[in-house]
C-alpha cells in the first residue's frame, strides 16, 4: 500500500517537476549543446525502432559506459543486438567513438533513456522490446523499476553495489528507495557482502559476478603517448597524478602541492610533477586560476599536447600540468608514480581505485571510502591501496619510498578479473529460466 500511494505521488510531483528538468536540460545546453539534441527521445518518441528483443543496458554516464565496454564488447562478439540508453552526453558520446561500426551496422543502438514518468517508458518498451534490461550500478529509478514490472521485462541491476551508507539510509524510516528497489526483477553484484543486502530487502534473483571494471580494455594509445610526454616533462622526477579531485579538496590538494615543492626545495632535489585531474569540467578553470594564483607553474593539457597526445608547448619548470579533457584519464594515470583518487576527503567519498590499479599504481584516498568499499577492502588487504586519515598522512605518504611491488598488484588483478564472463552466463541463465517459464503459461 505504501508503494501504492508514493507512486501516486511520484507521478504527480512530476507535474511540476518537468518544467524545471526542462530548464535544467536547456541550461545544460549551453555548455554542452548534445543536452538539446534528440529532445523527443527523452519522452519516448524515436525516429528509428531498433530490433525487437535486444538486450538493453541503461549507462547513465561515462562511467559507466567504460565499466562495461568489455561486457558489451563480448555481447557483440558473440552477435548479440545490443540497446544502450545514457542520460548525459559524455556517456553517449563515449559509446558512438567506441562501437561506431555496429552503431553503423544496426547491431547496436544509443538512445536517451526516457524521462522517469510511467508513459515515456510505455514508449520506450513499445519501441523496442528488450529481452532484459541492466541497469548499471545503483541506478533505481520508480517509472523504471515498475513500468519494465508491468511490461514483463526482467529488469536488473548490474555491476550492482549497495554501499553501506545507503543500505542502512534507505532501511529507516519509509523506506521508500528500498521498496522501489525490491520491483527489481533482480541483481547481478560486485561481492557477497553486496549480494547479502539486496537478498535482506527481498531479492530473489541475485548472483556475484564481480566488479566489470576490471575487464574493461585499455587503451594503447593513450600508454604510448604517456611514455613519451613523460620523457618529455618529467625525465628525472617523481610524478604524482591526483585523479578526480572534486570541490571540497581543491584546497587540501593546492596545499599539498605546495607542502612537497617546498619540501624538495629544503632538501634540494626536483620536485615532483603533479598531474591535477578535476573530477567535473567545469572546475577546470577555477582549479587553474587557483594554482596560479598560489604561485604555482600550470600549464593545462589543452595548452601544451593536441588532439593527439602530442607535444606542442614549452613545458619549461612545470609544477602541474591540469588535465583539463574528458577521456585520457588513462594517459593521466600512465604518466605517474603513485595515484590520489579524490573524494575521500569529503562526505560523498573516493572515487575510484581501479583504473590506477589496472595499471600497476599503488593508490592513496583519503579516509572516507564507503563509496568504493568493493573493491577497496579487498585492495587495502592486498597491500597495493592506503586510505589516509588526514592531509598530514597524505603529505607522509608521499614523501616516503614507494614500496609496493608490481607482483602484488598483478595477482589482485588476476584474482578479480572475468566479471564480463560471469555477467554474460548469468544473462544467458535468465533468459533461459525466463524462456522457459513462458513455455509453461
Amino acid at each position: 500500500m505504501i508503494i501504492r500511494i508514493f507512486l501516486v505521488f511520484y507521478r504527480l510531483a512530476w507535474i511540476g517537476l518537468l518544467p524545471l528538468v526542462l530548464i535544467y536540460l536547456w541550461r545544460r545546453g549551453q555548455r554542452d549543446r548534445e543536452y538539446r539534441q534528440h529532445l523527443a527521445e527523452r519522452f519516448g518518441f524515436y525516429r528509428h525502432r531498433g530490433s525487437q528483443g535486444a538486450i538493453w543496458l541503461h549507462a547513465v554516464s561515462l562511467g559507466e559506459t567504460r565499466s562495461a565496454t568489455g561486457l558489451i564488447r563480448a555481447m557483440l562478439a558473440r552477435g548479440d543486438q545490443v540497446l544502450l540508453t545514457h542520460f548525459t552526453p559524455a556517456g553517449r558520446r563515449e559509446s558512438a567513438r567506441l562501437f561506431a561500426p555496429e552503431i553503423a551496422t544496426g547491431q547496436l543502438q544509443v538512445v536517451w533513456v526516457p524521462l522517469d514518468m510511467a508513459w515515456c517508458y510505455r514508449r520506450f518498451f513499445k519501441a523496442f522490446r528488450p529481452r532484459i534490461g541492466l541497469a548499471l550500478e545503483a541506478e533505481i529509478w520508480p517509472a523504471m523499476v515498475f513500468a519494465a514490472r508491468s511490461a514483463g521485462i526482467g529488469l536488473y541491476l548490474c555491476n550492482a553495489q549497495y554501499a553501506t551508507r545507503s543500505f542502512e539510509r534507505d532501511c529507516r524510516g519509509l523506506r521508500l528507495r528500498l521498496r522501489v528497489a525490491q520491483g527489481l526483477a533482480g541483481a547481478l553484484v560486485k561481492s557477497a557482502i553486496h549480494a547479502q543486502r539486496f537478498t535482506a530487502i527481498g531479492l530473489r534473483d541475485v548472483a556475484v559476478t564481480g566488479e566489470l571494471r576490471f575487464d574493461q580494455p585499455v587503451p594503447a594509445n593513450l600508454l604510448q603517448a604517456a611514455r613519451t610526454f613523460r620523457a618529455q616533462i618529467a625525465p628525472a622526477r617523481g610524478v604524482v597524478t591526483i585523479a578526480s579531485g572534486v570541490e571540497g579538496e581543491e584546497r587540501l590538494f593546492l596545499e599539498l602541492i605546495l607542502r612537497q615543492r617546498d619540501a624538495a626545495r629544503t632538501s634540494k632535489r626536483p620536485p615532483p610533477l603533479f598531474i591535477y585531474v578535476p573530477r567535473a569540467p567545469e572546475r577546470f578553470d577555477a582549479v587553474a586560476e587557483a594554482l596560479e594564483t598560489a604561485g604555482i607553474k600550470v600549464v593545462r593539457r589543452s595548452e601544451v599536447l593536441d588532439k593527439t597526445l602530442q607535444a606542442q608547448g614549452d613545458f619549461g619548470e612545470t609544477e602541474v600540468l591540469l588535465g583539463d579533457s574528458l577521456g585520457e584519464m588513462f594517459f593521466y594515470l600512465a604518466l605517474a608514480d603513485r595515484v590520489v583518487v579524490g573524494g575521500g576527503f569529503t562526505p560523498k567519498g573516493a572515487h575510484n581505485v581501479i583504473e590506477p590499479l589496472m595499471l600497476g599504481k599503488p593508490v592513496l584516498v583519503g579516509p572516507i571510502v564507503w563509496t568504493i568499499e568493493y573493491p577497496f577492502v579487498e585492495a587495502e588487504l592486498a597491500g597495493i591501496a592506503c586510505s589516509v586519515p588526514d592531509p598530514a598522512a597524505l603529505f607522509a605518504a608521499l614523501s616516503a619510498p614507494q614500496q609496493v611491488p608490481q607482483e602484488q598488484i598483478e595477482a589482485f588483478l588476476m584474482d578479480h578479473a572475468g566479471a564480463s564472463g560471469r555477467t554474460l552466463a548469468e544473462i544467458d541463465r535468465i533468459l533461459t529460466s525466463r524462456a522457459r517459464d513462458a513455455a509453461k503459461i
